[in-house]
């Protein structure tokens, strides 16, 4: 039996494009989202000058020029949509900036969609590695009330 709706969590990655891959081989899905969530480039800078401990003096964008950032984004959205495509799912592309953090984003932009189920890549790591990096596939498993299908890495060659 197909689901309604499925959210694919698409940043780029190898990883990523593996989820879409195993999502178009295992799902029968009447509509897949492509989703890709990004920070304005302002407030990464903001997060990072905040890490670094150095005051940076306060900086408004040129309204007239779209965020690179956001620019980044639809270009990779643009590729996920065309592998999931290429998956055989009917897929649509789908940008969110995100106000907190990327597995925020995805977690709410399911809500509004009322996704059957999430899919995501993971990078697998473990141990003393998996402790310093923060997984967003593990955020979103944790927080979500739905569905979540995480594709592990490939074993290397």
């Amino acid at each position: 039996m197909p689901c309604d709706r499925i959210l694919i969590a698409y940043d780029g990655s190898e990883n990523a494009k593996r989820a879409i891959e195993y999502a178009g081989r295992f799902l029968d899905a009447q509509r897949a989202v492509v989703l890709t969530a990004w920070e304005p480039l302002v407030r990464q800078a903001a997060r990072l000058s905040g890490l670094s401990g150095v005051v940076q003096p306060e900086w408004v964008p040129d309204e007239e020029l779209e965020d690179v950032a956001y620019l980044d984004a639809r270009t990779t959205n643009a590729e996920g949509l065309l592998l999931a495509e290429l998956a055989g799912l009917n897929a649509e592309a789908r940008t969110a900036e995100c106000a907190t953090t990327i597995w925020n984003a995805i977690v709410d932009c399911a809500d509004e969609l009322d996704a059957d189920l999430i899919v995501a890549g993971t990078r697998g790591a473990t141990g003393i590695r998996a402790l310093w990096h923060s997984s967003v596939a593990d955020a979103v498993l944790k927080h979500c009330h739905r569905p979540v299908l995480l594709v592990p890495p490939g074993k290397p060659s």
